[in-house]
Parts: C-alpha cells; sequence; structure tokens
C-alpha cells in the first residue's frame, strides 16, 4: 500500500513539475502533454471544486483557495488560461514576469502570502476566464476559478432583467429541453444553489445556501428552470445558469430585483370585503404587451389577458360562478369581482409569463355576510317607509285639528 501511495503521489506531482518546465522552455508540445496530465490527475472531485465569480468592469475580485500556506517550502503558481502571473516560494512574490502578463495586468494583481489568495484591482472584461492555482507540496493539488467581467454599459443586454414583489414567486427559464447528457448548474452571487445532472437533482447542498433558501428552490426534472418561491428582498441580485453538455457548454445571467410591498398593494393582497361590495386586486405592475397574464381562483382559470385582448371565464364552471362579474384591466392586470358573494371567498392566483421568467403573485379575499338577505333588506326599507308615511301623515292631521 505505500508503495502504490507513492506512485500515485508522483503521478499527481510529475505534471505540475513539467508544468513550469514548460513554461520556461515555451514549449508548445510539452504544455500540451503537460495539460493532458493534469486533467487525468485531477480527481473528480477536485474538478468539482472549481469556483465562479462574477463582477462588473471596474470592480476587483478576490480568487481565495480556501487554505492556510503555512509551509515556508510551498510553491505556489497562479495560472491565467495556462499563462504563468503570479508565484509565492516562501516569502518571497513573482507578479507578471513576462511581457504578456505586464501587458495584460499590469499594476493590477495583487498576492496573499498568508492564504495564497490572487486579487484583481480595476479588472477589465478581457480578464473573463480560467484561473489556476497550484500549490506544490508534498501532495501537489490545483483550484479552479472561472472569472466572469461584464461590461458595466452591456449588464442589462446581456441577460435577463426579472423585477418582482417580496412574496412572490418567480420562475427562471432555461429555454431548453434537457437530456441525459445535459448538466444544469444555478448560481446564486457565485454560490452553487442547485443543479441537475441525469436524473440527480440537489438543491442547497451547503449551509450558507441552505440558511438563505431553506425549503424555497424547486428545480423542473424537464427543463432545470429554477424556481423561487416566497422571494424576499435579501433574494436580489445576479443568478447564472450554466448548462453543459457533450461539446459545449453555455451561460445565461439574470438579474433579479425584490421590491417590497407598498402598503396598499399589501392590504389587497390580503382583503375583507362585505356580501355586495366590490373587491379589486392590483398586482402592482405595467403590463408589458408581450407578457401573459392568466387569474385563477383556487387553480381555476378565470380570466386571461394576451396584449390587448382579454378573456374571461371561457368555460361553464367559472361561468356560473362569477357570471358577469368580473372586470379586468388591460394596462395593470388587475381584477375586479363586482356584487360579491361569500362564495367567491377564498385564494386568488395571477400568473405573469414573459420569455425569461414566470411570475406568480398571490391574493386572499373574504367575504362577509351581512347578516341579511336581500328580500329581507327589501322586506325592512318597505316597513321603514312605510312607518315614515304614517308620521307624516299624523303629523300633518295633527296640525289641521289644531289650527
Amino acid at each position: 500500500m505505500a508503495f502504490i501511495s507513492i506512485l500515485l503521489t508522483c503521478f499527481f506531482s510529475l505534471p505540475f513539475l513539467f508544468r513550469r518546465t514548460a513554461v520556461k522552455m515555451n514549449n508548445a508540445v510539452l504544455w500540451k502533454f503537460v495539460n493532458v496530465l493534469i486533467v487525468l490527475g485531477v480527481s473528480a472531485a477536485e474538478q468539482e471544486e472549481t469556483k465562479r465569480k462574477s463582477v462588473q468592469e471596474g470592480e476587483s475580485v478576490i480568487l481565495d483557495p480556501g487554505v492556510i500556506k503555512n509551509k515556508t517550502n510551498d510553491l505556489t503558481t497562479w495560472y491565467f488560461n495556462d499563462i504563468l502571473i503570479a508565484e509565492i516560494t516562501g516569502d518571497q512574490s513573482k507578479v507578471c514576469t513576462d511581457e504578456q502578463c505586464k501587458e495584460r495586468f499590469r499594476d493590477r494583481l495583487k498576492l496573499d502570502h498568508q492564504t495564497g489568495s490572487l486579487t484583481i484591482i480595476n479588472t477589465r472584461t478581457t480578464d473573463s476566464g480560467r484561473y489556476d492555482l497550484q500549490i506544490n507540496s508534498s501532495s501537489s493539488n490545483i483550484k479552479s476559478f472561472i472569472v466572469t467581467v461584464t461590461d458595466a454599459s452591456d449588464a442589462d443586454t446581456d441577460g435577463e432583467s426579472v423585477s418582482v414583489m417580496e412574496g412572490d414567486s418567480v420562475t427562471l427559464h432555461t429555454d431548453v429541453e434537457i437530456n441525459q447528457h445535459h448538466r444544469i448548474r444555478w448560481y446564486f452571487k457565485d454560490i452553487r444553489i442547485a443543479q441537475m445532472n441525469r436524473n440527480q437533482r440537489k438543491i442547497c447542498t451547503d449551509d450558507q445556501c441552505k440558511e438563505r433558501f431553506r425549503d424555497k428552490l424547486k428545480l423542473d426534472r424537464q427543463t432545470g428552470s429554477l424556481t423561487i418561491m416566497n422571494i424576499r428582498t435579501t433574494d436580489s441580485g445576479l443568478y447564472h445558469l450554466q448548462i453543459i453538455n457533450r461539446s459545449s457548454s453555455s451561460e445565461k445571467p439574470f438579474s433579479v430585483t425584490v421590491y417590497d410591498v407598498p402598503a396598499e398593494i399589501s392590504e389587497m393582497r390580503r382583503s375583507s370585503v362585505k356580501e355586495g361590495e366590490s373587491a379589486t386586486f392590483d398586482p402592482g405592475v405595467i403590463k408589458k404587451t408581450n407578457n401573459l397574464m392568466t387569474w385563477y381562483f383556487d387553480d381555476v382559470r378565470i380570466a386571461e389577458i394576451t396584449g390587448d385582448q382579454s378573456m374571461i371565464c371561457t368555460d361553464d364552471q367559472c361561468d356560473e360562478r362569477f357570471r358577469d362579474r368580473l372586470e379586468v384591466d388591460l394596462q395593470t392586470g388587475s381584477l375586479t369581482i363586482m356584487n360579491t358573494r361569500t362564495t367567491d371567498s377564498g385564494d386568488y392566483k395571477l400568473q405573469i409569463i414573459s420569455s425569461s421568467s414566470i411570475i406568480i403573485k398571490s391574493f386572499s379575499v373574504t367575504v362577509t355576510d351581512s347578516g341579511l338577505s336581500p328580500s329581507a333588506v327589501g322586506g325592512i326599507c318597505a316597513v321603514v317607509l312605510f312607518v315614515a308615511v304614517a308620521v307624516g301623515a299624523n303629523g300633518i292631521y295633527y296640525m289641521k285639528g289644531k289650527y
């Protein structure tokens, strides 16, 4: 066993020793050979440790391997797209020792001697790519980072922007039908929150994710789309979708903004009216022409808005319950129930479907019985009117008799 352990250590260490030689010799053939050895030598678990960082141009990004470099004989080396950019040996460091590196990162790289972390200041879009950290000690290992630097002026056009209110549910679309060769990964602020591989789905596998999204995430088995339920303002931020298949990979960013619910909208979400009064559910949005808005009552579709067209109660079940008592606003998508009845009490949901997402807004109404039927109210009114007429007549008769 000891002999096998020594062989494995040599196998994992040799690629990284050759790598330094390849860099110094600038030998392309040797370089390709070394990369093949590295891929073979790095375990699947280590490959899974690849971390992602996303920043906007001009911001700084820190690539922290999460280790303490406490051995003076450790050689710590950073590579950008397989180009040597920084090196730490003991308490000595070298940054950008060749012209190619200097031209790209001039005075923008910093090293931490204790942790080996690399900081890129004043990032540029050309800094996007793969960064590898090699720690060559008794057991060599490699840590990788994928950095994406977005142009601030194009931040909104490169991805999808979704705005929702606190308490809503939102689904972020992948726009693909996945197969067994696809791997789906979702990230929130560079933290992996969900992944799907073949028929296996994993959500929030670490404590940091569980604490933030506890029981609020769902993955669609067919498309890999991500649903965030009962969303909070703290869930605002950049979500990244990564789709990997055999031959290629693609990415799609989503910028999600969660707003506080205005007081007047909050009151409408859980309202109480008396029978016969009207109830209005206002989603607090301006409808976009390409959105499909659908209203449901206890999961039964009751109204739909597409463009400047609307349909209300297209089936007998809805028509029987709400006959001529529903109105929708084509501009805001709001729903009004006129002449409410106690049977209208319950949960109402608005589903807003766009090209990038599905948003669900929930409302609840309680219609209270006034305590009197319409016929009883009519009878009381008739009695009151009769009494008023009788009192008036007696008054007139009394006045005539007096004079």
